[in-house]
C-alpha cells in the first residue's frame, strides 16, 4: 500500500507524515499543526485544537512534492501544481477532485455517447487513483473530510455506470467508516495524553469537556467497531458531533448507505441508521418515509470540495424511491388507501419522467380497484403523455376497460400493447447520480408495471378475442402468436411464465378451437397435427403421466391431458369438413385416453384441480362429457340412435351435472318413443330449472369452454314445453 500510495516519495518526505517519538501525528511539540509541507501555528478554536483551514491555502516552508494520485494512476495524470505552485498535498488532491467532478458533469453534458462514455471511465478511473492515493496515508483527521467525499464521488459514479450497487460498494463505504472510526478513536488517545501533560489551568474549558470522554469513548467506541455496519454507523455518528468537519461527508455517505440498502431490501438496517441520523429522536417511529423527511442532512459549506451529489439530493431521491416501492408493496397485498397515499407521495417528489410514468400507472391501478375508473383514467393519460415505455400503462387501460364493459376500447388497447413491445424505444442516457430507477426493484409479476413480452401479450389479445366471440381476429392473432413462438424469437411458456400465459400445449389448442370456431378447418387439423408430432414420445408413458396429472405432483410438460383434447378438436374440425367416419375415429381415440384416467379420490369433490398446466378432476369430466356427447352427435346423424344413446347415458353418468347431455339424451329417448324414461328425465330437469344457479367454484381452460359452447343444446325452454304438452294428465310415475 505504502508503494502504491506514496510512489516516488523520499524518506524525508515519509517523515513528514508520519508520527515521531514524543509527537502526535496531527500536533508539534507545541501544539503546532504539521501539513504535509511543514508546520504552521494552530488557529483554529476547535474544542480539540486542532481542524483544517477550509478554503485557506497550507503554506509550506519549500514546494511539496507529496504523493499525489499521478503516482497511483499513471493513465491519468494532470499538472495540478502547475496552477498552485506551493500548494500543499491537501490543496493538490482536494483540486484533483474538483476536476474530476467538473469533468464527469461535462460528459454528462455530452451528446455523443461515446465521449460520454469515455469521459466518466477517465473520471472514474481518476477518483479510483485519488482514492488510492487518500488510503496509502494513515488516516488524519483534516484530510478524513476530503477521503470520504471522495470516496462518495467514486461510489455515486460507479453505482450510476454500473446502473445498480454492488458488493464493491459496500466494501468501500465500510472501508471509509473503519478508517474514520479508527481516526476518531486515535485523535482522542492522542488528545487525551496531549492533555495529561499540562496543568489544568493551562486547558481551556472547552477541552476538559471533550477530555471528560476520552475514557468513555475508549470503552465504547472499540467495542462497537466489532459490531458490524451498524456499530460502525452508531460509533462514527454519535462521537461526530465533536469533529463538525466531518459531518456532511458522512451524511453523504450514510445516503449511499441508506441507498444500498434499500436497493437490496435491508430495511431493517436502514430503519436504524435513519433513526441514529436522527439523534435517535425518533427510534419509536419505523415509518421509512417519516424518518427520510425528518433527516435533515448539514448544508454543504461554499468552500467544500466539490461532489457529484449532495445529500440533500440524495436524501430526496430516497424519499421518492420510498414512497414508490412502499405504495407498489401496499397495492400488491391490497392496502389500496395507504398505497394510495404513498404513491401519491412518490408523484409530488423528485421523480424524474419515466417514473413518474409508472407512478401514474400504479396510481391508475390503485383507483381502479378503489372503484374510481374515471380518476383511473386520467392518470393512465398521463403516464401515456409522460413516458416513453407504454406497456404497462396500455395493459392497464385494458383491464380497466374490461371493467367498464368497453369490449372495443379493451381490444383496441391491447392492439396497441402488442405494437408497443415491438417497438424499441431509446432511453436516454441516466444521469450519473443516484437516480429513483436505481432502487427500484424489478417489476413482480403481481405488480401493474409488468406487462410481459409480445407474446404474452399477443396471448392476451387472441385469448380475449375468442371469449368475446371475434373468431376471425382470434384465429390470426393465434397463428401469429404460434409464429412469434415456434421461431424462436421470444421465450418459451414452458414451464408456465407468470401470467397472463398458458404453457405451450393450451396455446396450440386455444388456436386449434379459434381456427374451428372461424370455419378454418383443416388449418386446425394442421395445428393439431403439430401438436401431436411434438408430443409422440410421451404418448408410451401416459400411464403414468395420468396418475402423475391427477395428483398433480409433475410439472405441466408431463401432463397428458391435452392430448385427449388434441383429439377432441381434430374430431370436430372432421365434422365441419363433414368427414363424419375420421370424426368418430377422433373422438373414440380421445374416449379410449381418457378413460385411462378414472379420478381415485372422490372426496376431492369438483373444486380439486392441479396445477397451471395440468388437469382437474372436474376437467377430466368435463373432457369425457364433451368427447361422449359430440360421438352421440355423430351416431344420430348417422341414424344409429341405439350407439348415440349409450354415449349420451355415459356422459350423464360421468358428468351428473352436465345439462347438455341431459337434454341430447331427454330428445334421444323422446325420438325413440321411450316415454317412461323421457318423462321422469324430464321431471328431474324441470326441477333443475327452477333452482337457483351456483356459480362455479372452479374454472375450465379456455378451449374447453369454447368447444364445450359447440355442443350446448340449442333451445331448452322449447323442448321442456314441447315436451310438457305431450304428457297425458294426469300422469302418475
Amino acid at each position: 500500500m505504502e508503494e502504491a500510495g506514496l510512489g516516488a516519495a523520499t524518506g524525508s518526505r515519509r517523515e513528514s507524515i508520519s508520527p515521531v517519538k514524543g509527537e502526535s501525528p496531527l500536533l508539534g511539540p507545541r501544539g503546532e499543526q504539521r501539513s504535509c509541507g511543514g508546520v504552521r501555528k494552530r488557529r483554529d478554536p476547535s474544542p480539540l485544537g486542532w481542524g483544517p483551514r477550509r478554503g485557506r491555502a497550507y503554506p509550506a516552508t519549500a514546494p511539496s512534492r507529496c504523493p499525489g494520485p499521478a503516482s497511483a494512476t499513471m493513465s491519468h495524470q494532470t499538472p495540478l501544481g502547475s496552477s498552485v505552485p506551493h500548494a500543499s498535498c491537501l490543496d493538490l488532491w482536494r483540486e484533483k477532485n474538483d476536476q474530476l467532478v467538473r469533468q464527469a458533469k461535462v460528459a454528462q453534458d455530452s451528446r455523443l455517447s461515446l465521449r460520454r462514455q469515455q469521459l466518466a471511465q477517465d473520471a472514474l478511473e481518476g477518483f479510483r487513483g485519488l482514492l488510492h492515493s487518500l488510503r496509502g496515508l494513515p488516516a488524519a483527521v483534516p484530510v478524513l473530510p476530503l477521503e470520504l467525499t471522495v470516496t462518495c464521488n467514486f461510489i455515486t459514479l460507479r453505482a450510476s455506470l454500473a446502473q445498480g450497487f454492488t458488493e464493491d460498494q459496500a466494501q468501500d463505504i465500510q472501508q471509509g467508516l473503519e478508517r474514520g472510526a479508527s481516526q476518531i478513536r486515535s485523535t482522542f488517545v492522542t488528545f487525551g495524553l496531549l492533555q495529561k501533560e499540562k496543568t489544568r489551568d493551562e486547558v481551556p474549558t472547552s477541552a476538559l469537556c471533550v477530555f471528560s470522554t476520552v475514557l468513555e469513548t475508549q470503552e465504547q467506541l472499540g467495542p462497537r467497531l466489532e459490531c458490524g455496519l451498524r456499530g460502525l454507523w452508531d460509533s462514527i455518528l454519535g462521537y461526530s458531533s465533536l469533529l463538525l468537519e466531518l459531518l456532511p461527508a458522512l451524511h453523504l455517505l450514510a445516503g449511499l448507505q441508506a441507498a444500498l440498502w434499500l436497493s437490496t431490501d435491508s430495511l431493517g438496517d436502514l430503519t436504524f441508521l435513519l433513526q441514529t441520523l436522527n439523534g435517535n429522536q425518533s427510534e419509536a417511529s419505523e415509518n421509512l418515509l417519516l424518518l427520510l423527511k425528518t433527516w435533515s442532512p448539514p448544508a454543504e459549506e461554499s468552500d467544500a470540495p466539490l461532489t457529484l451529489q449532495d445529500a440533500r439530493g440524495l436524501r430526496d431521491v430516497l424519499l421518492t424511491a420510498s414512497a414508490y416501492r412502499q405504495g407498489l408493496q401496499e397495492l400488491i397485498t391490497g392496502s389500496l388507501p395507504r398505497a394510495l397515499s404513498s404513491l401519491q407521495e412518490a408523484a409530488s417528489g423528485l421523480c424524474p419522467r419515466p417514473v413518474l410514468a409508472q407512478v401514474y400507472t400504479a396510481l391508475g391501478t390503485c383507483l381502479r380497484k378503489m372503484g374510481n375508473p374515471q380518476r383511473a383514467l386520467l392518470y393512465l393519460v398521463a403516464a401515456l403523455k409522460g413516458g416513453s415505455t407504454w406497456g404497462p400503462p396500455l395493459l392497464e387501460a385494458s383491464r380497466l376497460y374490461r371493467q367498464l364493459g368497453n369490449t372495443a376500447a379493451e381490444l383496441e388497447s391491447l392492439e396497441l400493447l402488442v405494437e408497443a413491445l415491438n417497438v424499441t424505444h431509446s432511453s436516454e442516457a441516466p444521469q450519473l447520480l443516484i437516480e429513483v430507477e436505481l432502487l427500484l426493484p424489478r417489476p413482480h409479476p403481481a405488480s401493474p408495471l409488468h406487462c410481459g413480452t409480445q407474446s404474452q401479450a399477443k396471448y392476451l389479445l387472441a385469448s380475449r378475442c375468442l371469449e368475446v366471440g371475434r373468431a376471425e381476429d382470434a384465429a390470426e392473432h393465434y397463428l401469429d402468436l404460434l409464429a412469434l413462438m415456434l421461431d424462436g424469437s421470444e421465450p418459451k411458456f414452458f414451464p408456465p411464465p407468470p401470467p397472463p400465459g398458458p404453457c405451450i400445449p393450451e396455446v396450440f389448442l386455444e388456436a386449434a378451437a379459434a381456427l374451428i370456431q372461424a370455419g378454418r378447418a383443416q388449418d386446425a387439423l394442421t395445428v393439431c397435427e403439430e401438436l401431436l408430432s411434438r408430443t409422440s414420445s410421451l404418448l408410451p408413458k401416459m400411464p403414468q403421466l395420468w396418475e402423475d396429472a391427477r395428483k398433480g405432483t409433475k410439472e405441466s410438460p408431463h401432463c397428458p391431458s391435452w392430448v385427449s383434447a388434441t383429439y377432441l378438436l381434430q374430431g370436430q374440425a372432421w365434422v365441419q369438413l363433414g368427414a363424419q367416419k375420421e370424426a368418430i375415429s377422433e373422438f373414440s381415440r380421445c374416449l379410449e385416453l381418457l378413460f385411462r384416467a378414472t379420478p381415485k379420490d372422490k372426496e376431492q369433490g369438483p373444486a380439486s384441480s392441479g396445477k397451471k398446466g395440468c388437469v382437474s378432476d372436474v376437467a377430466l369430466q368435463q373432457l369425457r362429457a364433451a368427447a361422449l356427447i359430440s360421438r352421440g352427435l355423430q351416431w344420430v346423424a348417422s341414424g344409429q340412435d341405439t350407439k348415440a344413446l349409450q354415449d349420451f347415458l355415459l356422459s350423464v353418468q360421468m358428468c351428473p351435472g352436465h345439462q347438455d347431455a341431459s337434454f341430447h339424451l331427454l330428445q334421444t329417448l323422446r325420438r325413440m318413443d321411450r316415454r317412461d324414461e323421457a318423462t321422469a328425465l324430464w321431471w328431474r330437469l324441470e326441477a333443475q330449472t327452477k333452482l337457483p344457479q351456483e356459480n362455479a367454484a372452479w374454472s375450465l381452460p379456455l378451449y374447453l369452454e369454447t368447444y364445450l359452447g359447440w355442443i350446448c343444446f340449442p333451445d331448452r325452454e322449447t323442448l321442456l314445453e314441447e315436451f310438457q304438452t305431450s304428457l297425458p294428465e294426469p300422469c302418475d310415475l
